[in-house]
């Protein structure tokens, strides 16, 4: 199944400060997604934003859809928690070792849509038993934890892989890219079969953000 491109600009790689003027600017430009990092510090090394900072934006009036990525040693143990603040999808990683086929049924029992995250070690079947399970997979195209890494062009074989098997399924997941996604490196991943861009320095630093959001829509 092919899916139009979505763009979904990254709030870690916006003001810190004013988190709620970062969401308004994704949502004033006609964008509907917002990726939310969120980090603990242990499974990366780095802390971003709990659930109460999804909830703030959501008092905050934001309409947009929180796209929300746990990069959590534990993540089974926050679902509810960002379920119930405001997150539309949650994503989890592969790589921890807990129950994943109960966690994305939890996600989903919960209302939101439910994703799987690989890491850039990881390989492509490490989430093929549960891919009739989620919305979206996630491709780190980056190990996970800092902002404004080069992106690896070695993941397209993955993107391809999993590609391939969305196809081969009938499966209608989104395939989305996270990690130095920019108007160079998207068209390759394209190409491999994304659909769901993250973009955190690109899009913020983007003299001209409008053309960037309006060439990531004609991918």
């Amino acid at each position: 199944m092919t899916h139009a491109p979505i763009l979904a600009p990254s709030l870690l790689a916006g003001d810190h400060a004013h988190l709620a003027s970062t969401a308004a600017i994704v949502e004033q430009m006609g964008l509907s997604w917002l990726h939310v990092d969120i980090m603990d510090g242990h499974f990366v090394p780095n802390l971003t934003f709990g659930p109460e900072t999804v909830a703030a934006l959501r008092r905050h009036g934001s309409k947009l859809f929180f796209d929300t990525h746990l990069m959590l040693s534990e993540p089974q143990r926050y679902i509810d928690a960002f379920a119930r603040a405001g997150s539309d999808q949650i994503s989890i990683h592969i790589e921890p070792a807990y129950d994943h086929g109960a966690a994305l049924a939890r996600i989903r029992a919960l209302g939101s849509k439910a994703g799987l995250v690989l890491n850039p070690d990881t390989p492509a079947s490490a989430v093929e038993p549960f891919l009739g399970q989620v919305d979206l997979v996630l491709v780190m195209t980056v190990q996970p934890g800092f902002g404004g890494q080069p992106f690896r062009t070695d993941m397209l074989a993955k993107l391809t892989q999993l590609s391939n098997w969305r196809r081969e399924r009938d499966l209608s997941f989104r395939l989305e890219v996270d990690g130095g996604i920019d108007l160079t490196n998207a068209p390759l991943c394209r190409a491999a079969g994304a659909d769901t861009f993250v973009a955190g320095t690109s899009f913020f630093k983007a003299d001209d953000k409008p053309a960037f959001a309006t060439a990531f829509a004609g991918l």
